[in-house]
């Protein structure tokens, strides 16, 4: 894939000249998170506003109700931009789990597996079944892993709920 994109020229439209391989969308989640990554981390650093953000979306002590009252009415709240900091540190989080082995850090140990002959009704039926060795030590800490997946998910939540607040 190849993705050019233009400095903004003085006059007219901004150049983007976009290469789609057939490979590209074998794991298209993949490949958008190797674009998106280095665009959101560009927009965090150069930002020079912030979208409003929900308060169901953050964490209590940024919600608009921690912050003191705007001094008038239809102003912003002090933490308008630490709710879009946390915001966009939460979609940076799961699209960079996604360029990685994320999952690799939940797994120890080795796997040993054997194949035995499949036994139905007393009967061999000519067929293997797969089945633990003597040396398997391989574990899953399955709890982690369900909360770090679930930071992922919201993660890619608030990019879609967000994605018209990506921005500058």
């Amino acid at each position: 894939m190849k993705v050019n994109i233009g400095k903004y020229p003085k006059k007219g439209d901004q150049k983007i000249n976009v290469r789609i391989d057939p490979w590209d969308t074998w794991s298209m989640d993949n490949t958008l998170a190797h674009i998106i990554v280095p665009m959101l981390k560009q927009l965090r650093d150069t930002k020079h506003g912030s979208p409003w953000v929900d308060d169901e979306d953050v964490p209590a002590k940024i919600r608009s109700t921690k912050a003191p009252k705007p001094k008038q009415e239809g102003e912003w709240d002090n933490n308008v931009h630490k709710r879009w900091d946390y915001v966009l540190g939460e979609m940076i989080f799961a699209f960079e789990a996604k360029t990685n082995d994320w999952e690799d850090q939940f797994y120890s140990g080795n796997c040993d597996f054997q194949f035995i002959p499949y036994i139905k009704d007393g009967k061999n039926t000519g067929m293997k079944e797969m089945v633990k060795g003597p040396k398997d030590t391989f574990k899953v800490n399955q709890k982690a892993k369900n909360k770090f997946e679930a930071r992922m998910k919201n993660g890619f939540r608030l990019f879609g709920k967000y994605y018209e607040g990506l921005w500058d």
